[in-house]
């Protein structure tokens, strides 16, 4: 669920006690729509003004940042660099945070910023302020043609969204509830009312107070939609949240900041002590994705597009190759009208023959060009035939080199789909420029040097280095420079990364190094989710590149198959610190 206003208030509680009164020591900006404000004792603030991500928590997760810092983020270190966090607020009960700074500015004299993260959907923003709550900049600016009710721009005065027309949830009393409840229309359901009548509330959240799994308010149920509320009420103006996470077959589904049972037995509820590691691994894999929306988006519809046109050529040539396979009856009709010269004269449109190729020698109608002479008419047929016949091998080796590119692009939005640092989606660009389908910036001129992007890197249970490749022109540097007794692993007729284990001279190395390294591979391919997982594995002395193949294509023989599932918590475990 997006962060609600309740929910967000337990945040910043929380904030509160961990981060008010440190130094902001460093500013970066990893993604567009990300802030980590970076604090003394090197504890990490994220902002995030995603529209699906938005939320303010601390993070120990790892985050590349751009070689160049974005105009925005140079903006907030020149105003927020070297300040102290005084405060940490949200505004009644909006979805809204307000950091205050306090700076000593270029003259050497105290002042005061501010920042403000507005978690509202596809609204979501971050606006820094001056000290008279002046707007410097933002993330996002909304001119007149964008909202006529409220602009954010540089140079006006900050105000909050419209409130919105409904009651607070946390100010109202016993009466005035009775008295929205009796005016609710008898064929509402109890969470319909509470989301109509109240800001503040998820969906979520509504289902769990009334608990009625769509029963309607009958006078029955009113008095305990009531009593449930005012629990409810009663626990958050005391502070007493539970930081609360959903998993679905083991994957984060939802959160919130109380217990949430409506969903029985088919989602796993687990508490957290705190909101801010809850938070940091909800996000995690979304993060990903979004990282990769962003930053791939290009490289996506590129590779795709490619990918696509290679699907329609290989369709087209298995057409015209199924049409060479109808080439006997092209040289039978034309040894037919050879053999009938005699009676044929130009200007028929038709013969009609005896077929007899067949054993029963089927009387066949043989089509003709009125403007062409018999002996023309035959000549073209054989003529025809002959095309067909070379354009059978020819059509052969055109559609194993369609297969091949076909499969080679499906690899690279394989790769895509796990790109995480910024030196992935740089050797996956150069690696689609090489093959013709991708334009370098800047009008071919070089990209800067950068070093060579290492593998990912983990340590099996007895200590052997597993590495696995990110990318297809990594995956085969990885096979190439690998020692010829390690062993090699690849997901069997499914896209994957190539992972090697290391055997560090050990021969054969042991049985749980090498189910942990199809473990791996089984991760890192498209067989993911796809519960059990055929994976080849051999030394590396028996894989080979063909001569002329895409990064990444090898062929491997001898080989054995391991039947393994994808285990997210292994991967966890086994990564190098």
């Amino acid at each position: 669920m997006p962060l609600d206003a309740v929910c967000l208030s337990g945040v910043v509680r929380e904030l509160r006690e961990t981060a008010l009164d440190l130094r902001i020591e460093k500013v970066q900006q990893p993604a567009r729509d990300q802030v980590i404000l970076t604090l003394r004792g090197n504890q990490k603030l994220l902002l995030c003004a995603g529209a699906s991500q938005a939320r303010i928590h601390m993070t120990r997760l790892s985050r590349e940042n751009p070689a160049a810092p974005p105009m925005f983020c140079m903006l907030l270190r020149k105003h927020l660099q070297g300040g102290r966090l005084t405060g940490i607020d949200q505004p009644g009960l909006e979805r809204a945070v307000v950091l205050t700074v306090d700076i000593v500015d270029e003259l050497g004299e105290l002042g005061r910023r501010r920042l403000v993260l507005e978690c509202m959907g596809r609204y979501s923003n971050l606006i820094l302020l001056d000290g008279q709550d002046r707007i410097i900049d933002c993330l996002r600016r909304v001119d007149m043609e964008m909202s006529e009710r409220r602009q954010v721009l540089p140079g006006l005065f900050y105000r909050l969204p419209p409130a919105q027309d409904k009651a607070d949830p946390l100010q109202i009393e016993r009466e005035e509830f009775r008295r929205l409840l009796a005016a609710a229309p008898p064929e509402q359901e109890g969470s319909q009312f509470l989301l109509d009548a109240f800001f503040g509330l998820s969906p979520l959240v509504c289902r769990e107070i009334a608990g009625d799994g769509g029963r309607l308010l009958s006078p029955e149920s009113r008095g305990a939609l009531e009593d449930a509320f005012f629990a409810w009420q009663a626990d958050v103006a005391a502070e007493r949240y539970t930081p609360w996470m959903l998993t679905k077959d083991g994957k984060p589904s939802d959160f919130s900041y109380l217990p949430i049972r409506q969903y029985g037995q088919s989602m796993t509820g687990h508490p957290w002590e705190t909101f801010s590691p809850m938070l940091d691994a909800f996000y995690e894999t979304r993060e990903q994705i979004e990282r990769v929306r962003q930053r791939g988006q290009a490289l996506q519809k590129a590779a795709a597009n490619a990918r696509d046109r290679a699907v329609r050529k290989l369709a087209m040539q298995e057409k015209e190759y199924a049409q060479t396979q109808d080439r006997d009856r092209l040289r039978i009709c034309g040894e037919l009208i050879t053999a009938n010269l005699y009676r044929m004269e130009k200007g028929q449109r038709s013969l009609t023959a005896q077929n007899y190729y067949e054993e029963s020698c089927p009387e066949i109608e043989i089509a003709l060009d009125p403007l062409l002479t018999p002996q023309q008419n035959a000549a073209k047929y054989f003529k025809r035939y002959n095309k067909a016949k070379t354009a059978e091998k020819y059509l052969t080796e055109q559609m194993a080199a369609a297969r091949r590119e076909r499969d080679w692009l499906e690899s690279v939005l394989d790769e895509l789909s796990r790109a995480e640092t910024e030196q992935d989606f740089t050797d996956i660009r150069r690696e689609l420029s090489e093959a013709g389908h991708l334009k370098l910036p800047g009008g071919g001129r070089k990209e800067p040097k950068r070093g060579p992007s290492r593998p990912r890197a983990f340590r099996s249970s007895s200590g052997l280095r597993i590495l696995v490749g990110r990318s297809n022109t990594q995956n085969d540097r990885l096979t190439r420079e690998a020692y010829k007794s390690d062993y090699w692993f690849h997901t069997q007729r499914i896209h994957g990364s190539h992972v090697i284990l290391c055997t560090e001279g050990l021969e054969p190395p042991d049985s749980q190094s090498l189910t942990e390294a199809a473990m791996l591979a089984a991760w890192f391919s498209q067989g993911r989710d796809g519960g059990q997982v055929a994976v080849d594995y051999t030394q590396v002395r028996n894989v080979k590149k063909p001569n002329g193949a895409r990064p990444g294509m090898v062929v491997y023989d001898p080989y054995q198959t391991a039947y393994v599932t994808a285990d997210g918590a292994l991967v966890k475990a086994l990564a190098e610190k």
